[in-house]
């Protein structure tokens, strides 16, 4: 795992309180619980059930798994397109899990647990067919590349449906180990409501946990198609999450001992961490094992848990601003800052972890020492809270980034489904290529409302762009609402007298109108100071027609930095990523975060389309 950049100091959470008024705004949490649940039963894949409460989805996905003569229908999709990526999906169910686990009694109270187990199972029943024998794990359905080429909905689907396995011959510790965490957890969920069933799990997770330990390796070296989607860091937090749930699971010491005598060489005990996500799981270690040591378990390993301890501390007090300097970044509005890509779902994760941890420290009357001062465990969930907050419209855009949440939220989501008419309203097929040009270009708000989708949210300076195509900030995943169930649920059992704004009704499509665009300033005029690189670096066939991916290298020839570089992109007939469309026909420009593109150095970007290659020129330039 790589370890974040401690050096830079961003503003602390005290000043946000002086830029938003705490007491201007309330929320209704326990709406946001169920706006959350919505979210996954909108991502099924499979046969879906009479229950179904998105009535925009349809059945998908049923011959997954066909061609190898396994059934693979069911689970999620990842985000806004149709692969079903292993990872980030194991680690939803995992979130949702612990949810359940730790605030049961209110999800309860909020008439929400059998939706909160019918999402964990539908999961869980998907990698039961997965795990198709004990040293074999199927983690992925679909091909991220040829799946971005197309802008469909699930119910069209036509591309390619390939199933990728793991096994003794090409691994995959990550993947296997989250997955057996997630059959753990999941076991401890419905031990009080299905105990065959929580049986059933634990058979499954202790095999793949075996298997996982057993053959090592990067599912991503075995699976290489998800390694430009999710490329994992390691394998060695899997392993040690694994064990710790199934140590919760079982009670089997043989579990606490393999994370005690691993402590050190799997970096148990080593990394000091700020991010808990998909990828890293290390915080969330440590502070399950402060449990065990703080519940007075620890016996003969209790050094080593103290140990583990101490980098629980660490992340606790980066996150909150505590830690010598060494902190978690920070938007100026207060949110946590981890990654430009999908930021939101790191905020939601650490934000969930840290509420956990205040009950752990809570229970035992325990104070969390930072470098900086002390802090009440309250106060971690008071932090935890300001980012539950920021994600529901306390920001300084007074935007929600929960889809369907309040009266303001993103209504250009990047999610194919939500921005093609139902199947049951548009009973035609929408083809691959049509849904970019139908679909994906057109200005309208989306016709569907992703209830609880988590987008990608805000950049480091809290802007926010509602644009289908910048799917860095509007594109919510499984991984960004998972761990929101169980912080929801945290804060409605504290405080029930929130006051929301009216929001829409469930089943019903978005009746915003198209938001009036800006003027734009006449561009500028001048000789080209770039040279374009075009090179096709794949090509394959969908329905008889061939397709191929064109990269396109821009490299500034000139002597002099430039910015705000347009480009007119003539015969343009597929999707295009690394640019960003203008409120010109056929005008792009560079993202956000390229600013500048000094001399000598070159950026690239990358779209896919049949026949002859588009004509690329510089439109203007400063």
């Amino acid at each position: 795992m790589t370890m974040i950049n401690p050096k830079r100091v961003f503003t602390t959470f005290v000043l946000v309180l002086t830029i938003i008024d705490a007491s201007s705004l309330a929320f209704d949490y326990g709406e946001a619980v169920d706006k959350s649940l919505l979210f996954f039963e909108a991502q099924r894949s499979g046969n879906l059930p009479g229950t179904q409460r998105v009535k925009w989805r349809g059945d998908s996905g049923l011959y997954d798994g066909y061609q190898q003569k396994v059934n693979l229908a069911g689970g999620y999709y990842d985000a806004g397109d149709h692969v079903k990526f292993g990872l980030p999906m194991a680690y939803s169910v995992t979130m949702l899990s612990w949810g359940a686990i730790e605030y049961g009694t209110s999800i309860i109270n909020l008439n929400q647990m059998g939706h909160v187990l019918n999402a964990i199972k539908w999961g869980t029943d998907y990698f039961i067919k997965a795990h198709s024998q004990p040293n074999v794990l199927w983690g992925q359905v679909g091909d991220g590349d040829s799946d971005h080429y197309c802008w469909e909905r699930a119910e069209d689907m036509t591309t390619p449906r390939t199933a990728y396995k793991l096994d003794t011959e090409h691994p995959g510790s990550d993947l296997a180990g989250e997955t057996a965490a997630a059959m753990a957890a999941a076991a401890i969920a419905f031990r009080p409501y299905n105990s065959s069933y929580s049986d059933l799990l634990l058979v499954h997770a202790k095999q793949l946990f075996w298997f996982a330990d057993r053959f090592r390796g990067l599912f991503t070296d075995s699976i290489p198609s998800a390694r430009e989607f999710y490329t994992s860091s390691g394998y060695y937090d899997e392993l040690l999450w694994a064990a710790t749930w199934l140590y919760r699971a079982t009670k089997d010491e043989s579990y606490l001992k393999y994370v005690v005598d691993n402590a050190a060489s799997m970096g148990g005990t080593g990394w000091a961490v700020k991010e808990f996500s998909w990828d890293n799981k290390y915080a969330g270690v440590q502070i399950l094992l402060s449990k065990v040591l703080m519940d007075g378990y620890g016996g003969a390993y209790t050094a080593t848990l103290k140990q583990y301890q101490a980098k629980a501390d660490y992340f606790a007090c980066a996150c909150h601003q505590k830690n010598a300097g060494y902190n978690a970044p920070l938007t100026p509005g207060g949110l946590l800052y981890l990654h430009e890509w999908n930021n939101m779902q790191y905020a939601a994760s650490a934000a969930f972890l840290l509420a956990v941890y205040s009950d752990y420290l809570s229970a035992v009357k325990t104070v969390l020492k930072c470098p900086d001062a002390s802090v009440q465990p309250q106060e971690l969930l008071v932090f935890a809270k300001s980012q539950a907050d920021y994600i529901l419209g306390k920001n300084p855009k007074s935007m929600s980034y929960m889809v369907g949440y309040g009266q303001n939220y993103p209504i250009h989501v990047h999610h194919r489904g939500a921005s093609i008419a139902s199947i049951s309203v548009l009973h035609s097929v929408v083809g691959c290529v049509q849904g970019f040009d139908a679909w994906y270009h057109r200005p309208e708000a989306n016709p569907n409302i992703v209830y609880g989708g988590l987008v990608g949210g805000p950049d480091k300076y809290d802007n926010f762009e509602d644009d289908r195509s910048s799917y860095e900030q509007t594109e919510p995943t499984l991984s960004g609402t998972a761990p929101l169930v169980g912080l929801f649920s945290k804060l409605h059992s504290i405080d029930t007298h929130y006051a929301a704004g009216p929001t829409p009704t469930k089943g019903q499509t978005n009746s915003y109108s198209h938001v009036p665009k800006v003027p734009v300033k006449p561009y500028e005029k001048a000789g080209p100071p770039v040279e374009f690189f075009h090179t096709i670096t794949d090509s394959w066939t969908v329905g008889g027609i061939g397709y191929y991916r064109h990269k396109v290298i821009i490299k500034n020839r000139s002597e002099k930095p430039i910015t705000d570089l347009k480009l007119e992109i003539e015969n343009l007939s597929g999707a295009i990523w690394g640019l960003s469309p203008t409120q010109n026909k056929n005008i792009y420009e560079l993202p956000k975060w390229i600013k500048v593109i000094k001399p000598g150095s070159e950026c690239s970007f990358v779209y896919v389309q049949g026949g002859p290659q588009a004509k690329v020129s510089v439109q203007s330039f400063h």
